[in-house]
């Protein structure tokens, strides 16, 4: 019986829907190629917005077990529907529907949060990685610690940027300007991929290549 690891990825994306009906379709699209493709998804846990529309639409598609939400308990109240008199974690387990949205784990804060989904991409199997579909400063935010992470050897799975209409041109642009100026290395440019469909978010995670400007840092020292 084969052991082999199925690939995880984490998508950061926005709890808004947009503006533009395009970047709703990007989800569906990216949780339908997931399906196609036996990937399981970890994500900030929302239930609204481009968060909510990808999970929604890949447990449809590949049941609850191949989504796992992780939300900060903080986080928990905004959910549409909340019930301040009630405990957090019964709320979102309420709230959260595992048969809609996939399982839900609450955690103390966002560090926390984001901790739990990295190593879970770390210990997914080929193909595993870091994707961002639209989303605002907290996407931006997740988006470049682990492109840092990568730089500095922490892990060396592919960070993806899904460019809806354009979306990420201005950070695309942003990289190369650093190059130009001398802050990141041409070969580190390469950390961050940009794909411009689903089915090349896929293949850009799945040829992935560690850059040779990466740090080799032991961080596993004492």
């Amino acid at each position: 019986m084969s052991t082999d690891k199925k690939p995880v990825v984490c998508v950061f994306c926005g709890a808004s829907s947009g503006m533009s009906p395009s970047h709703m379709a990007a989800a569906r699209s990216l949780a339908q190629v997931f399906h196609k493709n036996s990937i399981s998804l970890v994500y900030g846990g929302g239930t609204v917005g481009l968060m909510g529309e990808l999970a929604r639409t890949l447990v449809s598609l590949s049941g609850p077990q191949a989504v796992h939400g992780v939300i900060p308990e903080a986080l928990v109240r905004y959910e549409q529907g909340y019930d301040s008199a009630k405990d957090p974690t019964s709320e979102a387990k309420r709230l959260m529907d595992e048969k809609i949205f996939g399982r839900t784990t609450v955690v103390k804060d966002m560090h926390t949060r984001k901790q739990a989904m990295a190593q879970e991409v770390m210990n997914g199997g080929p193909g595993s990685g870091f994707v961002a579909l639209s989303g605002g400063y907290g996407t931006l935010e997740e988006l470049m610690e682990v492109v840092t992470w990568n730089q500095l050897g922490i892990h060396g799975k592919g960070v993806v940027v899904f460019n809806v209409e354009g979306y990420w041109d201005g950070l695309i642009h942003w990289v190369k300007t650093a190059v130009t100026h001398g802050f990141i290395t041409p070969p580190n440019a390469g950390i961050l991929v940009e794909a411009l469909s689903a089915e090349e978010v896929v293949q850009c995670l799945t040829e992935y290549r560690k850059s040779e400007g990466r740090l080799n840092l032991d961080w596993n020292e004492k």
